[in-house]
């Protein structure tokens, strides 16, 4: 195994600098950064326990291993993410010895990081464990057990990286990692490419008719994405007298039927539109469609979301409870508020109603906002990453 022992001198050229990625679900977000980073690093492998295929625009651009995974719901909540136990393959050990990588970056404190982290000593890797953002539901700040568990995988790292101001501060507050051991950048960002990748479908030739402004929901309808909190903020704005609005929702789950029911009980059927699943590539007609996104969520570590729709120019409402509101300069480009307060929101949104070139505005800066965190900018981050951990 000393074969994969790093000798950090002028020889050791990218090319030759073999990179895993062990990541239990590889959604699309991840791809945008890796692909780009896999230009400077090409012999970079992405193990994973869930693979959707390739986002339009990033085919084969790096080699990708599936390993399937399992997942068991010990508890469930209508807040939060709920108590799950997720089975990744043993196997992959035997993935990673062949491979022989010289670094591995490691989605969170799963048993893929813990094994990565054991075998470090024998395999001579390097091990960075990336930690999306801080929420309550993953950061298990009541545990004691799973506190001092992550503590001992934080000290075996060789760095961590998140995408937030709070899960760096967890890292180092609570997990006690190293400060200059922790680096925060945005490195789940979009690529806008991706979400215009396919060609337009039928259904999408009917959005220029739609009553503006027009309010847009991408997510899952599930109660944690808080979709029944912003159609309660409809309420409220019908009540004010506001109808000359769109609220298009699009995505699919198990709550669908019932809020659908809500709308058409509460006379909203005017205002609020279903577009269904989207496939990701045709994600970017719906946004260009759209004047202001909003995020409604009670939990998110991240929020990738509100970063696709701040590339296409868009004003966002965001939710506090969502990672991805550190992106959103109140005022500027959008407006944070409580998502179990739907005066709050409802607030907010008759401002866009009353004031129909604030969305404008508001849509040039989220742009002018992500010209500084594109694939390009959060690849030349986790090299930097590389290069600091390769050379300690």
């Amino acid at each position: 195994m000393a074969g994969t022992a790093l000798k950090v001198n002028q020889s050791n050229s990218n090319s030759n600098l073999r990179i895993a990625w062990l990541l239990p679900s590889a959604f699309f977000y991840w791809q945008p950064a890796i692909s780009k980073l896999a230009q400077m690093f090409p012999q970079t492998t992405v193990f994973t326990g869930l693979w959707q295929g390739f986002a339009p625009g990033f085919e084969n651009t790096f080699a990708v291993e599936v390993l399937e995974r399992k997942i068991i719901q010990l508890s469930r909540t209508s807040t939060g993410y709920g108590n799950n136990f997720t089975y990744l393959p043993l196997n992959i050990v035997n993935r990673l010895l062949r491979f022989k990588p010289h670094l591995i970056f490691t989605s969170s404190f799963g048993i893929w990081t813990m094994l990565a982290l054991l075998l470090k000593p024998l395999a001579k890797w390097r091990v960075v464990i990336a930690y999306e953002g801080s929420s309550p539901s993953v950061d298990f700040r009541g545990s004691a057990l799973r506190l001092a568990l992550r503590r001992a995988m934080v000290k075996a790292a060789d760095a961590l990286i998140t995408n937030s101001h709070a899960g760096k501060a967890y890292l180092i507050d609570i997990l006690k990692a190293k400060e200059n051991n922790v680096f925060h950048q945005p490195y789940e960002v979009p690529a806008t490419t991706a979400l215009v990748g396919c060609t337009k479908e039928d259904k999408q030739s009917n959005l220029h008719q739609l009553q503006r402004p027009v309010f847009l929901f991408v997510g899952g309808i599930i109660p944690r994405k808080g979709l029944h909190l912003l159609l309660e903020a409809c309420v409220v704005l019908q009540k004010q007298g506001y109808r000359n609005y769109t609220l298009l929702v699009v995505g699919d789950g198990a709550q669908r039927q019932e809020l659908e029911a809500f709308s058409e009980n509460h006379a909203l059927a005017d205002c609020v539109k279903w577009a269904g699943r989207v496939d990701y590539g045709n994600l970017g007609a719906y946004f260009n469609s759209a004047d202001v996104f909003v995020l409604p969520t009670l939990e998110d570590t991240w929020g990738v979301v509100v970063l696709e729709a701040m590339a296409l120019g868009k004003a966002v409402l965001c939710s506090k409870r969502a990672g991805a509101a550190e992106m959103v300069i109140e005022g500027e480009n959008g407006y944070l508020f409580e998502p179990q307060q739907p005066e709050e929101l409802a607030k907010v949104m008759s401002r866009f109603i009353e004031q129909p070139n604030l969305s404008v505005s508001m849509g040039d800066k989220s742009q002018q906002l992500m010209a500084q965190h594109t694939p390009e900018v959060a690849a030349q981050f986790l090299a930097k990453v590389t290069s600091f951990v390769v050379r300690n």
